[in-house]
This record gives structure tokens, sequence and C-alpha cells, in this order.
């Protein structure tokens, strides 16, 4: 797998090489170079789940890893279930939240963990990444006491659920967790002035588990060939997937698969109130604006770090912009269409409610629609028993993780500070 730095095409490099690097020169994210068509979708779309996405990762990578290798990756990495639930004739949810910690987020992060400890062969690790609720935890119990690694996770403070913050403030071993006063968009620039620093890479060999890290973005590309083999076979031809999108990493991978060859007819990202994207692809004017908190806040971010790639995709055509939709949906609206969907006796939290939202606006009539449920409702227990009035039953491991004690650390957002406890802690 060859791979481009969208940011200096000078720098190209292996799938190996852009695992450990995570993040190129002058912070840019790598992409391949070529994304080849699948030969025969329909017959691996017959395959059961570890099995194809085998064979999709072994597409998209190359020859880089035997065979046998990565199918015992994906095994290790994939081993909780993908559901696809109907929702009314026209709709169906994709749920990725039935993982260890309930979220889509599960995939990438397991599947990178076994990238890291098979490419670093025993060096040492530091996984430094930022999260806005749920990337935090699927990395934490991806690396969790593993030889050689010591993963660092940036949070906002007081702005993600105190559910989302304890699955990995309260692990400790390898995991040091910093409580940042300042916003996701704070946490990020941050981890990018760190990738900047040659002394700290150096001496603790740093890596980013954050969407931009390739080996995540191509995990995350399996569960949509997943959706649509759940489809029957009469309703593939033309699919509209709906994904909430924040730092866009996830709608990317969507993308990546429909250009490889799945049958997604039209994609929409659908944002909550930080409308970057949407009023970029409605005006060309590129201007973030401050970060606001929100319900949805895994999607509380303001400059995705993976729009770069969406965008490559975009502007050379793989991707038709215009089966390309991206809204904004409020807060009132989110909480008018979370009470709409329990009507039908499906529970959504915000981020699943705005996806829905987009799909609603943006569909058409004879289209089958797919949103996307990328966490689970108890995440967000709190603001989803507000908004329904009905009480959220708790999983087991969101119950035991409730009630340890949080070990993470005050960080102001300030580089100099996290390099400070970055050396304290690790060096």
């Amino acid at each position: 797998m060859n791979l481009v730095n969208l940011k200096d095409k000078q720098q190209q490099v292996s799938f190996t090489e852009a695992v450990k690097t995570g993040l190129g020169r002058n912070q840019g994210v790598f992409f391949p170079t070529d994304l080849r068509k699948l030969s025969d979708v329909d017959a691996l779309l017959d395959l059961p789940f570890v099995e194809r996405s085998t064979e999709i990762l072994a597409h998209l990578i190359g020859n880089e890893l035997p065979k046998d290798t990565l199918a015992d990756m994906v095994q290790r990495a994939f081993n909780f279930p993908v559901k696809l639930e109907k929702v009314d004739d026209k709709n169906y949810c994709l749920e990725l939240f039935h993982g260890p910690t309930l979220a889509f987020k599960d995939f990438g992060g397991r599947f990178m963990a076994e990238c890291v400890g098979l490419f670093n062969q025993g060096e040492r690790v530091t996984i430094l990444t930022a999260t806005s609720g749920d990337t935090g935890a699927a990395v934490a119990h991806a690396f969790y006491k593993k030889a050689n690694v010591d993963v660092v996770i940036l949070y906002p403070e007081g702005k993600i659920s105190l559910a989302q913050q304890k699955l990995f403030t309260t692990l400790g071993e390898n995991i040091h967790c910093y409580a940042v006063d300042g916003s996701f968009d704070d946490c990020q620039a941050l981890v990018k002035q760190a990738f900047l620093d040659e002394e700290l890479k150096s001496k603790l060999g740093l890596n980013s588990a954050n969407s931009i890290n390739i080996s995540r973005l191509v995990a995350q590309v399996c569960y949509y060939f997943e959706a649509l083999a759940q489809l029957p076979k009469s309703e593939r031809d033309n699919v509209h997937v709906s994904v909430p999108s924040g730092n866009f990493g996830n709608v990317c991978a969507a993308m990546i698969g429909s250009v490889i060859g799945l049958p997604i007819a039209k994609l929409s990202a659908t944002t909550n109130q930080n409308d970057t994207v949407p009023r970029f692809v409605h005006s060309g004017d590129w201007a973030p604006k401050a970060t606001m908190e929100s319900l949805s806040n895994a999607m509380d971010v303001s400059k995705p770090n993976n729009w770069p790639r969406v965008q490559s995709m975009l502007g050379s055509e793989q991707f038709s912009k215009h089966d390309f939709y991206s809204r904004s949906v409020s807060e009132q609206v989110t909480e008018k269409v979370m009470r709409e969907i329990a009507h039908t006796g499906y529970i959504a939290e915000p981020h699943t409610a705005i996806a829905f939202e987009g799909l609603r606006h943006d569909k058409g009539e004879n289209s089958i629609g797919i949103f996307l449920a990328t966490a689970h409702p108890a995440k967000f227990k709190e603001s989803v028993e507000n908004v329904l009035g009905q009480e959220i039953a708790m999983p087991r491991v969101l119950q035991d993780a409730l009630d340890k004690s949080c070990l993470a650390q005050p960080l102001g957002a300030d580089y100099q500070q996290l390099k400070a406890a970055m050396f304290e802690k690790l060096l």
C-alpha cells in the first residue's frame, strides 16, 4: 500500500510506515495513492464478516502483511457483532456499539493495536491521542497492559459524558489521562504540536491513535460492507448512508468503501451545530468558528482532521460531489428527532438522531436509508433520559466503570505543560 502525505506530496510511505508515523510532515495526513476496485463485491457480501474483512483489508493494504497473519489480526480485533436493525419500511440503523467500549471506535482502535504490536517488534511506543468522547475508551482498552506501549489521552474537561470519561480514566497501568482546560480542538492542537517536537518524538517513540492513523481508517471500511451484506439483495441498488460526523474519519471510510466498489449510491455527512464542513460544502468558504458544546459531544469539532482525505476523493471525482451531502442539525431539532425515533420503539442517542435527521432530509423517495448508531444510548444516559423522559438501562461494563475513581490529572491547554507532564510520567 503506497500512501502520500496530502500536505507534502514528496513524502510517500508504506502502510507500515504510515501506521508507525501517524502524522506526516507539516501535520499532513496520509492517503492511498491508488484505490483499486474489488473484483467481485457480490461474492464478498456473501462471506462472513471476519472473512470478508480480511479480504477487504488485504485488498487495501496489499502484500505488506501475510494473509494468514492479517486473518489472525482481524479475528482478534473484530470479535464482536455488527447489527443492522430495521427502523421502518425504508430505513435501517447500523449499530456499531456492540464492542467492549460500546462505540464504533472499537473497530479502529483494536485493529490499530494489532498493527502496532506487529510493526514495532518490541520497540517502545507512546500513543498520544485526543478524544471528544469515544476514541479515548476504545484506544485505552485496545492497548491496556500491552507490553512496551504507553497511552496518553487528552480530553476536554467537563465536555464529555461521565460514562465516556470513566471508561478510560479509571484504568491506570499504562493508560495516562489528562483533563484539559479547553475544547477538543485545543486537545487536538496539543497533539499536533507534540508531533512537531523532535525531542519528544525521539525520546518517547510517539505515535497517534486518532482517526488520522491509517490503520483505524481502513478498519472502519469493513463495517460498511457488513451493512450492505445484511440488507436484502433486492435493496442494495440504491442505498443512501448517513454518518454522524465530527472529525470526518467515519464518513471517509464509507467513501473509501464506495470508491473500491461498495454500492453506496449517496452519502450524508451530518454534523451538529459545529458546521464548518456544511458551510464549506454550500459556500466554498473554509471558515472554522469557535467550537460549541452540544448534546452530541463526540462531534464537537470545528477543524476536522480527516476532511483533507474526503476532499481529496471529492476533488478527484473518485466520489461524485453530487452524491455527497452535508448539513448541520441544531440542538432543538436533535431533541425533537430523538423523541420521534423513540415513538417507533427505537432508542437513539444524540449522534444517532443527527444521522437520522440528515438521512431524512437528503434521501430520495426510492432510496433505502442506513443511518449509523455510533454509541450505545447508555453512554449518554443523562441526556437521553432528560429528552425522552424514560429510564435507560445501564450495561454492566458502564456501571463497573462508573463505580471506579477517575485517575486523570488536570492540564492547561498549554503545550509546555503537556511536554513536562509526559517527560515526568514516561521518562
